[in-house]
């Protein structure tokens, strides 16, 4: 009966969303035919709404993979760096002044996009001269790599101008502002991409989660798979960053509150964490739009605020066990 109620408040706060925000609209205002009301309705608030669900799911079901692989219930992309990697390659970009590079694509997307995919190589690299990398060593790892990215990015505001280290604060708090349906769509593709591997892959996903030498007799080449899976999630993971900024804790709190939700088998959580994900973050950007502040509240913020207590509830609990 929860699970019912929750998924109801979840979806009609979803369904609410595009009707609100610093100017509020109603579907008569549709109806009608207001070509003001229809332009902020399909070219401002739909497309936001979309970018948002995909990107909770992106986040989502990036933690799931993370927790599922490493057998670690911290492990998400943030924890890991990538995201601070992400962040800081498109603060690159933005100290350096860049535009537009191949095919129109802004170099913020680029440079962020590969910042994410180099902390992925780098924590591969240095996993191999470490004990138990599987576990607790990676995490620890991750946090090294936010920290030495956290220091980069403060170097990169001491040497930018008053215009830059603007642009380069408001990327650091994540936005799901978007014009048109371009965004969503290039998000479209990374998450229909994670989720197809991840449903391809659900069984031997199911075998890591019991342990990776389970797996190995039932025929998995774990470290492949392993390797494959993180790739994928990297990518997705790094195109939503690089688009948005960093979005934090998504990734820690969904697949937590679905395994209580559905305290089944892995594979029957996959479809699940990608819907609570996206509908989740959409009502976070709701809450963020409907806040009585000067000015729209960055979605970095209401994430940090909701995960910050969340992740600490987390480690008192694992501590205890």
């Amino acid at each position: 009966m929860i699970n019912k109620v929750l998924w109801l408040l979840l979806i009609a706060v979803a369904l609410y969303s595009p009707f609100t925000g610093s100017a509020a609209l109603h579907l008569n205002d549709l109806l009608t035919a207001d070509a003001l009301s229809q332009r902020i309705f399909f070219e401002l608030r739909l497309p936001r709404v979309i970018f948002a669900f995909l990107a909770g799911m992106i986040l989502s079901l990036g933690g799931l993979l993370f927790q599922t692989l490493f057998r670690n219930p911290l492990m998400t992309p943030y924890t890991l760096g990538i995201s601070s990697g992400a962040v800081f390659g498109a603060g690159i970009a933005i100290i350096l002044g860049m535009g537009s590079l191949a095919f129109g694509i802004a170099a913020i997307t680029l440079f962020g996009f590969a910042g994410a995919m180099l902390t992925v190589l780098l924590l591969i690299w240095l996993s191999r001269y470490v004990k138990e990398a599987q576990g607790t060593s990676l995490l620890l790892l991750g946090i090294a790599l936010s920290l030495f990215y956290a220091a980069s990015l403060m170097m990169l505001f001491y040497l930018g101008d008053a215009v830059q280290n603007d642009m380069l604060i408001r990327f650091t708090m994540g936005s799901l502002s978007v014009i048109g349906y371009q965004m969503p769509l290039l998000l479209l593709i990374a998450a229909a991409l994670l989720l197809g591997m991840l449903w391809r892959y659900r069984y031997e996903l199911q075998l890591i989660a019991i342990s990776e030498d389970h797996a190995r007799l039932k025929g998995v080449n774990t470290k492949g798979l392993t390797l494959l899976l993180l790739g994928v999630a990297s990518f997705s993971v790094g195109v939503l960053v690089s688009l948005s900024g960093p979005i934090g804790f998504i990734g820690l709190i969904v697949p937590h509150i679905v395994v209580k939700l559905y305290p089944i088998v892995l594979h029957r959580r996959i479809l699940p964490t990608a819907l609570f994900g996206g509908l989740f973050l959409v009502v976070c950007d709701t809450i963020a739009r409907t806040l009585n502040t000067q000015s729209e509240l960055p979605i970095g913020i209401v994430t940090a605020f909701i995960g910050g207590p969340f992740f600490i509830y987390l480690i008192i609990k694992r501590s205890h066990r």
